[in-house]
């Protein structure tokens, strides 16, 4: 019994997974502020490639 709560105390199987977790979360809020900073520019071009498709006749 005492060797499982020497083995238990000097885990790390813990702090790696909150790293893991920290990592996934300063991910996802870059990712979020790419697309915030990207997403008008990338809105304006989507709109003038479908203006340029409208104008084309068939």
């Amino acid at each position: 019994m005492k060797i499982n709560i020497k083995k238990y105390i000097r885990s790390d199987d813990g702090a790696t997974a909150i790293e893991y977790g920290l990592i996934a979360g300063l991910m996802s809020i870059l990712i979020v502020a790419g697309l915030l900073i990207a997403g008008p520019e990338v809105a304006t071009l989507f709109d003038s490639i479908g203006t340029e498709l409208a104008s084309v006749n068939p």
